[in-house]
């Protein structure tokens, strides 16, 4: 089993920034493909950022392009999503994964994930 735990969320006003981790335990891997995906209330789970696992491809939704980057430091076994220029739209709860079985896909649906962690909030304020 692995465990994800997400921290950084918060409130921000439109503009500003935040940076998100996400720290792996238990039956780790740095092997795994990783994403950040987003839940606003009312609304399906959304993809919005994946890493392969070595760091060397990223993918984005088209809604975050040129704002977020997603990053990952193997060695602290920790995936990080940095937001920059925030908008209201932002709001929701983040949640990071882990696709255990294919460590160089970068999947943006929700099925291709084997491991999730419990969400941050983040609120993004006008």
């Amino acid at each position: 089993q692995v465990q994800l735990v997400e921290s950084g969320g918060g409130l921000v006003q439109a503009g500003g920034s935040l940076r998100l981790s996400c720290a792996a335990s238990g039956r780790t891997s740095r092997s795994y493909a990783m994403a950040w995906f987003r839940q606003a209330p009312g609304k399906e789970r959304e993809f919005v950022a994946a890493i392969i696992w070595s760091g060397g491809r990223t993918y984005y939704a088209d809604s975050v392009k040129g704002r977020f980057t997603i990053s990952r430091d193997n060695a602290k076994y920790t995936l990080y999503l940095q937001m920059n220029s925030l908008r209201p739209e932002d709001t929701a709860v983040y949640y990071c994964a882990a696709d255990a079985t294919r460590s160089d896909l970068g999947s943006s649906t929700t099925t291709s994930y084997d491991y999730w962690g419990q969400g941050t909030q983040v609120t993004v304020s006008f």
